[in-house]
């Protein structure tokens, strides 16, 4: 793909309308400095000298739409709490859609909480519920689902293991999008694999494709279409699932997509260092997907969800990356 293509796809995300449906998170960052160790415990002292938060989980995927040039709507369930307004707010601040955002008051809004000295993550302390949402909330949240569809042009599924998702209602909403020829994705989670079936595209990582694969793990090789375990995984789960395209994110040795009747296609990371890979992911299906509604075949997409991806893991925390970003991304591998 030339910059000229790559522009011209990128003036189309602006006229996409996608659907985000998954468990929704504040990632909330304390920033600091450590210059001495406790005396109560051999553990260092953090020096908080500032704190952030951002959308995490499915509202990070939703926040990286909106900062590409989508129109971005979003349906999940927060708890009510500080933490779910503080979180409404931002994606509002962001013009997302948040009115499929429900509030549970029986359960906590998940909150990933982040101590970072000089650059480095010190520890991650977790708030969160992983039961199933209530029968009731989770009609509700179908006939969100049913209303919002006919708006959208693509609906990306992100299961975080939070009691989102059922098979059952998993099943319902895939349905209904694919009657409706939507765009549809997701992005596995490995404690707890849903049948993904038929979708326009699915990102596992490594670990998630092997997993779902019931494959055991493997050392990756460097040469990735010679890694005979990986590409036994491909071949297991476009078998498994049936989708148009499996993205499968491989880190340092960049991502390969498999499709039914093709070779499979590597594409070398591009990233130029990597500080932080915790939203990485989020990154990837967002631009694919945002990239496939824009009329992108599937593996120009996933070039520019592989700059994309290698953008974002070159900056602290949790990050989004630019059209403007992209486009300087792919001029600087060109030259």
């Amino acid at each position: 793909m030339t910059c000229d293509q790559l522009k011209k796809t990128l003036n189309r995300f602006r006229r996409q309308n996608i659907l985000v449906i998954g468990d929704v998170m504040l990632d909330q960052f304390l920033w600091g400095k450590v210059s001495r160790i406790s005396p109560e415990a051999p553990v260092p002292v953090v020096e908080v000298t500032r704190e952030s938060s951002f959308p995490g989980g499915a509202a990070n995927v939703a926040r990286n739409l909106y900062d590409l040039g989508a129109k971005v709507h979003i349906l999940g369930v927060i708890g009510r709490d500080r933490e779910g307004d503080v979180l409404q707010r931002i994606l509002r601040g962001n013009q997302v859609n948040t009115q499929g955002l429900l509030t549970d008051p029986h359960r906590p809004t998940t909150v990933k909480s982040r101590i970072v000295a000089h650059n480095q993550q010190v520890v991650r302390f977790d708030r969160e519920s992983s039961a199933a949402i209530l029968p009731a909330l989770q009609d509700k949240l179908f006939h969100r689902f049913m209303r919002t569809l006919p708006q959208v042009d693509a609906v990306i599924f992100e299961d975080y293991a939070k009691g989102l998702f059922t098979q059952d209602s998993l099943d319902q909403m895939l349905g209904l999008a694919r009657q409706k020829s939507k765009i549809t994705a997701a992005d596995p989670n490995p404690r707890r694999i849903l049948n993904y079936r038929q979708l326009t595209a699915i990102t596992p990582n490594r670990h998630e494709a092997f997993v779902a694969a019931g494959v055991p793990s493997a050392e990756p090789v460097d040469d990735v279409l010679r890694d005979t375990a990986l590409m036994s995984v491909g071949e297991i789960l476009l078998q498994k699932w049936e989708p148009e395209n499996l993205l499968v994110t491989l880190g340092e040795h960049g991502m390969c997509l498999f499709r039914r009747g093709k070779k499979p296609h590597h594409i070398p990371t591009v990233a130029q260092e990597v500080f932080d890979v915790s939203g990485a992911g989020d990154t990837a299906i967002a631009t694919l997907v945002l990239a496939l509604a824009a009329g992108a075949d599937p593996a120009a997409a996933a070039e520019i969800a592989n700059h994309a991806a290698g953008v974002v893991v070159g900056k602290i925390g949790t990050a989004t990356c630019s059209t403007e970003e992209l486009v300087e991304s792919f001029s600087r591998h060109q030259r």
